[in-house]
């Protein structure tokens, strides 16, 4: 399938010819720009890749031309989707190429953009795995405790590195997120169970049953 196919609205007697006739600010998005090539509708860019470009009304592009502008255009559409993405809170890098991915999967859109846009968002700082492992470490059951283990695990399926990972969650206090469990749940389970339940959760047996024992006695 051809992604980047010439609209059909652009005829194949002016395809030598192209002219931007209009440049006009996108409606939906005022960030966006719809360029018009021979009075017709041909692709959209973001305020920065029009200047990038220098297009302007007049302008006389090749075929060629053409058919990358409209690449630019697919990929400023990503790239604004994946920017708008990661500022509603901390991502991981991992979480970001997965998203992507599924964009691309769904508008047949080349997938080498996903690298172009991550290093993009990386370089500009929007994306940084150790913010982000900081940020999930502090804000991952604050109220109610859980495990350094536990926190390893899920980091690690986050994409985020062994480096990484030791230096955010080592520093967290085992018996502090025990003590948050146990206040929750003294009434709900007996000593044994409790024990039983702290265990599931990752913490070690003999921590779980000082701590139980020194609280409910």
């Amino acid at each position: 399938m051809e992604i980047y196919k010439l609209s059909d609205e652009i005829s194949d007697a002016a395809a030598s010819n192209f002219v931007i006739t209009d440049i006009r600010q996108g409606v939906k998005n005022p960030n966006r720009v719809n360029i018009f090539i021979n009075d017709k509708y041909a692709f959209s860019l973001d305020i920065s890749q029009i200047v990038d470009c220098k297009l302007k009304v007049g302008l006389k592009i090749s075929e060629e031309e053409l058919v990358e502008y409209k690449k630019a255009s697919e990929f400023g559409k990503l790239y604004q989707r994946a920017l708008e993405w990661v500022l509603v809170r901390p991502r991981s890098e991992k979480e970001l190429y997965d998203y992507l991915y599924k964009k691309i999967y769904e508008k047949k859109i080349d997938k080498n953009y996903i690298n172009t846009v991550i290093d993009r968002l990386k370089n500009k700082k929007y994306v940084d795995d150790a913010k982000f492992a900081r940020y999930y470490v502090e804000n991952r059951f604050v109220k109610k405790g859980i495990s350094r283990k536990r926190l390893k695990m899920e980091l690690m399926k986050k994409g985020i590195s062994k480096e990484i990972i030791d230096e955010v969650v080592d520093a967290r206090d085992d018996e502090e997120e025990i003590l948050k469990i146990i206040a929750k749940k003294r009434t709900k389970y007996d000593n044994d169970k409790l024990i039983q339940y702290l265990c599931r959760q990752g913490f070690s047996y003999q921590l779980a049953q000082s701590l139980v024992t020194r609280e409910t006695d």
